[in-house]
C-alpha cells in the first residue's frame, strides 16, 4: 500500500512539474531591420544593463486540446528602463496556458526619449499574434494585452491609439502608468518616454484617459491603495474615463501591497486578485445575463 501511495505521490508531482512548465518558443522581431531607433538598439549584442534589449516574443501555447481561442499579449514594467519578465511577464504562463489560454511576452526596447521606439514593438507583437492566429490555435478577435506599471502604460497606449488591425479585444492593467500629466505620473516613465522636457501637448498626446472612446476594449484595473510608486490615480482616471464611454471596466484596489507585484506569490492578496480577473476574464465572452423584467424597466 505505501509503496502505491509513494508512486502516486510520485506521478502528481510530476504532472504538476509539466503542468508549471509551458512549452515556449522565441520569435524575433525586425529580422529585416529595426524601425525607429532609441540611439543604441542597432549595437549587438543586446545588453541590458545598458538598457539594449533585443525585441522578440516568447510564445507560450496550450495544448491544442485545451485551447480556447483566447490570447494575451504580456507586457512587463520596468518604468520604460528596464523589464521585469519575471513576475510581470514570463511567470503569467503558468497561470494562462492551463486555462487554455495562449500567453505571448513581449521583450520591447527601452524609448530613451524616443515614444515611436516601444510602441512600434508592441504593436509588431500584435500584428505578429493575429498573422499567425491560425497556425496557433487562436482567434483574432479574442487577443488581449495584460500590461504592469510602465508596461500597462504601453498596453493602455496601443490600446486607445492603434487601428483596430493591432488593437487588443480586451486589457488587463496592473497598477498601470497611465497619464503624462507631472501631477501624477511616474515621473521616470514619463522622462524616459516622453522625454524630461516634454510640453503640454506631448504629455497630453500620451495620456491615455484623454484618448478613450467607444472603440476602447473593456479592460480590468489591479491595484494596491498603498501604492508608492504609481498613484492610484492614473487607474482611478482611466476608469473613469471608460465608464464616461460607455466602455465595460473593473477596478479592483487592494489595501495594501505596494508596486510591482504582478503573478508574485509574495502578494497578500494573490488569491483574491486571480479570483477576481477569473470571474472577469470568464465573463467577457460569457451570453449577456438574462434579467428578470422589473429590473429592465
Amino acid at each position: 500500500m505505501n509503496k502505491i501511495f509513494f508512486t502516486l505521490m510520485l506521478l502528481c508531482v510530476s504532472l504538476c512539474g509539466i503542468a508549471q512548465q509551458a512549452k515556449s518558443f522565441d520569435i524575433d522581431m525586425w529580422q529585416n531591420g529595426l524601425p525607429n531607433s532609441n540611439g543604441i538598439d542597432k549595437t549587438q549584442p543586446y545588453d541590458s544593463e545598458k538598457r539594449n534589449f533585443k525585441p522578440m516574443i516568447r510564445v507560450f501555447l496550450p495544448e491544442e486540446s485545451q485551447r480556447n481561442g483566447m490570447a494575451i499579449l504580456v507586457i512587463p514594467g520596468g518604468g520604460y528602463r528596464v523589464l521585469s519578465i519575471g513576475q510581470e511577464g514570463y511567470d503569467w504562463a503558468d497561470y494562462f496556458v492551463p486555462q487554455g489560454i495562449a500567453t505571448i511576452v513581449l521583450n520591447y526596447r527601452m524609448p530613451m526619449g524616443f515614444k515611436e521606439v516601444p510602441m512600434s514593438d508592441a504593436t509588431e507583437a500584435m500584428r505578429l499574434i493575429r498573422e499567425n492566429a491560425k497556425e496557433w490555435g487562436i482567434d483574432p478577435e479574442k487577443v488581449g494585452v495584460l500590461g504592469s506599471s510602465a508596461g500597462g502604460h504601453l498596453a493602455s497606449t496601443i490600446a486607445t491609439h492603434n487601428e483596430a488591425a493591432t488593437r487588443p479585444n480586451f486589457q488587463i492593467l496592473f497598477y498601470p502608468v497611465i497619464s503624462m500629466d507631472k501631477a501624477y505620473t511616474h515621473l521616470d516613465s514619463h522622462n524616459c518616454f516622453v522625454g524630461e522636457n516634454a510640453t503640454k501637448e506631448q504629455e497630453d498626446a500620451y495620456s491615455n484617459q484623454l484618448h478613450v472612446d467607444q472603440q476602447t476594449p473593456p479592460a480590468i484595473l489591479l491595484l494596491s491603495d498603498d501604492d508608492f510608486l504609481v498613484s492610484p490615480r492614473n487607474s482611478a482616471e482611466y476608469y473613469l474615463a471608460l465608464k464616461k464611454a460607455n466602455v465595460k471596466a473593473n477596478m479592483h484596489v487592494y489595501p495594501s501591497g505596494g508596486h510591482g507585484w504582478g503573478c508574485g506569490h509574495w502578494f497578500k492578496y494573490r488569491d483574491q486578485m486571480l479570483k477576481d480577473l477569473q470571474i472577469w476574464i470568464d465573463a467577457l465572452y460569457a451570453p449577456a445575463p438574462e434579467f428578470p423584467a422589473f429590473m429592465k424597466k
